[in-house]
């Protein structure tokens, strides 16, 4: 989603507005009028995009998900495809980056999993779940080329951990009162890369 850079369709709008007032209020707390109003269309135009709130919370989970382990092949393919074929330090930080831009452009998504992944029928978390666990393992991989002697259960645990890192930035305060996204982004990337260097030494 943070990654397009051409005019957002009208359904995308409807999600990115659904996401935000889904994270400040909570799902039960946003009317579908509210979500229309913040798109300048009617509450009922809605329905002509989407069949109710739930399908839009069900999009929004299951296509993150999608796109970060989408955006994670691609970063890898490319790294493979290279002249001097596969580096693991640059594929690790690649994928870093591309967390850290989820992380910091998409914050209501964050916010949207941990409060609402219940709230999917067992299909759609199911799917998000499996989609997670594929994003999980392909950092698995990188990570232990990366750090060799780092077993596979503790690397499974040091992704985690640095997931916990980068998904923070919704309590990291108002934007205003961080420094600019340039300067976060290379905070969070030192601290992700030392946090696999801590778990690489044991």
């Amino acid at each position: 989603m943070a990654t397009r850079t051409d005019a957002p369709t009208r359904r995308e709008q409807i999600l990115k507005e659904a996401a935000r007032l889904f994270a400040e209020r909570g799902f039960h707390g946003v009317g579908v009028d509210e979500i229309g109003a913040a798109v300048g269309i009617s509450g009922p135009g809605l329905y002509r995009h989407f069949a109710g709130k739930d399908a839009m919370l069900a999009e929004l989970l299951v296509g993150i998900s999608g796109q970060l382990l989408t955006g994670a092949r691609r970063r890898v393919a490319e790294a493979d495809g290279g002249p001097a074929g596969r580096n693991p330090e640059a594929v690790l930080d690649s994928l870093i980056e591309g967390h850290i831009d989820f992380a910091l452009d998409d914050r209501p998504l964050i916010t949207l999993h941990d409060r609402e992944l219940d709230r999917l029928r067992d299909t759609d978390r199911k799917l998000v779940r499996q989609l997670q666990r594929q994003y999980v393992e392909l950092w698995v991989e990188i990570v232990r080329e990366v750090y060799p002697d780092l077993t596979e259960p503790s690397a499974r645990s040091a992704v985690h951990s640095v997931f916990g890192l980068l998904n923070s930035t919704p309590h990291l305060g108002r934007p205003g009162s961080l420094p600019g996204r340039g300067a976060t982004a290379e905070l969070l990337h030192r601290m992700a890369r030392g946090a696999f260097a801590a778990a690489g030494s044991e």
